[in-house]
């Protein structure tokens, strides 16, 4: 049976000749990378970034949770998933998937399980974002007091063919939520809840 189709790992740390951070920035860096590829020296800047977790939140009524942030890059408030960086010391990914549901949205899940992982943009940035599935969802007995753009979010209960179809139509932006979004359609369509 032939191997299935998958990423496979790139290039040993000894064909790098020079990396140098270029920018300091509060929460990722610039790093320039000179490295040999094929015969061939190549210098590479991008953005070197902790990684990020997110959740995808399903209640019984078969809604997903969402919210709506502002997002200065882009200047519009996006529907998106709970989502966070890996910036805590110690913590793993799907600790950090929980704090990040219960600070955005004041909701804990019982239930988690591992549902996609992804790199944002790999041609500029190492960001690599892994989104967990959650089911049983309860209100937390928490309520967090948010900040910046997080203050003003708003959080909502959609039904998951409603979102599934704004999707499919491009009415969404969010990487994670599509990314999201699509995976547990397809997990779906072969069976799996």
């Amino acid at each position: 049976m032939p191997e299935p189709l998958a990423d496979r790992a790139g290039l040993d740390e000894s064909s790098t000749s020079k990396s140098e951070v270029v920018f300091i920035g509060k929460i990722w860096n610039l790093i320039s990378r000179t490295f040999n590829f094929q015969g061939q020296v190549l210098t590479r800047e991008y953005i070197k970034h902790p990684g990020a977790v997110a959740v995808i939140a399903i209640n019984q009524q078969d809604e997903l949770l969402l919210i709506n942030q502002y997002r200065a890059p882009v200047n519009e408030f996006l529907f998106e998933v709970p989502a966070g960086l890996l910036d805590v010391e110690g913590e793993d990914k799907l600790s950090a998937a929980k704090r990040e549901l219960e600070e955005e949205t004041d909701y804990i899940a019982q239930d988690w399980e591992l549902l996609q992982e992804f790199y944002t943009t790999p041609g500029s940035s190492s960001e690599a974002i892994t989104i967990y599935l959650a089911t049983n969802i309860v209100k937390s007995t928490e309520v967090f007091e948010r900040t910046g753009e997080e203050k003003h979010l708003e959080v909502s209960w959609v039904p998951f063919a409603e979102v599934l179809e704004s999707v499919v139509h491009s009415r969404f932006k969010s990487p994670t939520l599509v990314v999201g979004v699509l995976a547990l359609a397809q997990r779906r369509k072969n069976g799996k809840n």
